[in-house]
């Protein structure tokens, strides 16, 4: 089998597998089941009936948001969701540009260099779709941290300023001055909402589902608990900043145990490429038949896909989600 003939399968097994997929709707028993119970919910009184919102809120929020509220959310706006929550002002115009250019740029110097257009073309489309993804899970990854680590301060804060005597709104414009950083940025933005007539939880649940972390849902869950049930609100507060001051400790040494394991998986997974590399620059005919012949290349593509799927393996038996 040549390596057009591969390729022309590959694309018509791809082709038909997305169009099985453009074709398929959701299940319409689930989602008439799940916008029935959305209503009942949300036109319920009871406390019950706003604590299991807030729960269903939390799980659609730990999970890839594509269904949040019953409402179907596509890939744009997942991907401006995911540009509003590495904290840069970038527009989703500006993030395709610099993707379709990356490509363009790589694809054109792979191809100067005398590289096969097949590989150049796939490898200037991998690498202009996969790094500005890998740069945006990096900045969200980084903020969502910076912002974990300061919001125990913040809920301290509210604590001591509802023992004062201010009331929570008030204390939360003390937040947005006193912290900085993705806290008080956020915190900011819920202060403008509740200053233009939004409701207080209405404007904690949107800071909620756009950050996505299962702390700030904690706090949500609890001013809405106590605001149904009552209770010393300054109490539970400094409650649930202690839990996850407990939390955020307990993932450091979650990741302390399992650094070795990382770095294990990392130097295993790079060595093979930082061979390549290194023969590469010393003797670059012994390895050039991987860009110009089909066995080679599709045994390359092979190794490459194994090495991912154990790559991947690796990583999920090293993650550990509290």
């Amino acid at each position: 089998m040549t390596l057009q003939t591969l390729i022309i399968a590959v694309g018509t097994i791809l082709f038909f597998v997305l169009v099985a997929l453009a074709f398929a709707g959701p299940n319409t028993g689930k989602a008439t089941t799940r916008r029935l119970g959305a209503v009942k919910i949300r036109h319920s009184d009871s406390a019950d009936a706003r604590v299991e919102q807030q729960m269903r809120k939390v799980v659609a929020a730990r999970r890839p948001l594509i269904f949040v509220d019953g409402q179907h959310i596509n890939y744009i706006d997942k991907l401006r969701l995911r540009l509003a929550q590495t904290g840069k002002k970038w527009t989703l115009q500006q993030y395709l540009y610099a993707s379709g250019g990356l490509a363009f740029v790589i694809m054109a110097i792979l191809l100067l260099k005398g590289v096969s257009f097949l590989v150049g073309v796939f490898s200037g489309l991998l690498i202009g779709a996969g790094l500005p993804h890998m740069v945006i899970n990096f900045l969200m990854a980084r903020r969502i941290k910076n912002f974990s680590t300061n919001f125990p301060d913040a809920i301290e804060l509210l604590v001591r300023g509802l023992k004062s005597g201010m009331p929570v709104s008030e204390t939360l414009s003390v937040i947005a001055k006193e912290i900085a950083g993705p806290v008080g940025e956020e915190f900011k933005l819920v202060v403008e909402k509740i200053k233009i007539g939004k409701s207080m939880e209405d404007a904690l649940q949107e800071t909620a589902e756009r950050l996505g972390t299962p702390e700030f849902q904690f706090f949500v869950i609890t001013l809405a608990i106590q605001r149904e049930t009552g209770g010393n609100l300054a109490e539970t507060l400094a409650s649930l900043a202690d839990v996850l001051r407990k939390r955020a400790q307990m993932k450091l040494k979650i990741r302390a145990m399992s650094s070795e394991s990382k770095a294990s998986a990392y130097i295993v997974g790079s060595l093979p490429f930082f061979v390549f590399g290194m023969v590469w620059m010393i003797n670059q005919e012994y390895l050039a038949g991987f860009f110009y012949e089909p066995r080679l290349m599709i045994a390359g593509v092979v190794g490459a896909v194994w090495m991912a799927i154990g790559a991947f393996i690796m990583a999920k038996m090293v993650n550990f989600e509290i």
